[in-house]
């Protein structure tokens, strides 16, 4: 048996071995992290609806995902508009500026309407008057990304649901920096079309794991197979 390996390739190898090892095995701690973190939300989505007082009172990641209702009037006059698109089609998200009966504003997100439909004068029927109930799910919004445009304040279109923004532009108060999407429950006329909440964690750990693992036991055979060649190693 001959095992006559080459030290400064062994240690660069040796190295780097560790090194793939050491990402695979981050990348199975991040799995656990998000699989507990897709249970948490599931749950929370799962839940009975909490009343405004009690998830308020909750720790943000605990409040996050989870359902609320409120009972108020909207200011449907400082509405505005959240662009997106829907099977390549733009729609609009309307957010409006709920008044609780406590006097708390918060930002409902009404649900989505068609570029058609962005005129609150084509959906009049939906703006309700008075006095209202609203079931929705408590989120903090994403902050806008660094290709994300100004928001086109003329026509109150916006490009990232920036609540703080909004409510800054209407010299409105909120209660929190939160908007709260609305169920599924129809609106008078059909619009805006609540029901629009999104679970969706994109989980690819596992296969990222595999492939640093693989490439480590690549190495290693790589590591083998030169130096049997080589003559450095024998059986």
């Amino acid at each position: 048996m001959t095992f006559r390996p080459y030290p400064g390739l062994t240690v660069a190898c040796v190295i780097l071995f560790v090194l793939l090892c050491g990402l695979g095995a981050w990348q199975l701690e991040r799995l656990q992290w998000k699989l507990a973190l897709i249970a948490r939300v599931n749950g929370h989505m799962a839940a009975a609806p909490l009343s405004l007082d009690r998830i308020a009172a909750l720790p943000g990641d605990e409040a996050q995902y989870r359902k609320v209702t409120l009972q108020g009037r909207f200011d449907h006059t400082h509405e505005a508009y959240v662009f997106t698109t829907a099977d390549g089609a733009p729609v609009y998200h309307v957010l409006t500026p709920l008044k609780t009966d406590d006097g708390r504003v918060l930002m409902v997100d009404r649900g989505e309407v068609p570029k058609e439909k962005l005129d609150p004068a084509t959906r009049a029927a939906g703006n309700v008057a008075g006095e209202t109930r609203v079931t929705g799910v408590w989120r903090l919004p994403d902050p806008a990304g660094a290709f994300t445009p100004p928001p086109d304040r003329d026509h109150r279109i916006w490009y990232s649901r920036d609540v703080i923004g909004m409510a800054h532009a209407d010299d409105v108060a909120l209660a929190a920096p939160v908007v709260v999407e609305a169920d599924a429950a129809p609106n008078p006329g059909g619009w805006p079309r609540g029901g629009q909440t999104v679970v969706s964690f994109r989980n690819a750990h596992l296969s990222y794991a595999v492939t640093w693992f693989g490439l480590a036991l690549g190495l290693l055979g790589i590591w083998f197979a030169y130096h049997i060649s080589k003559g450095r190693i024998a059986f």
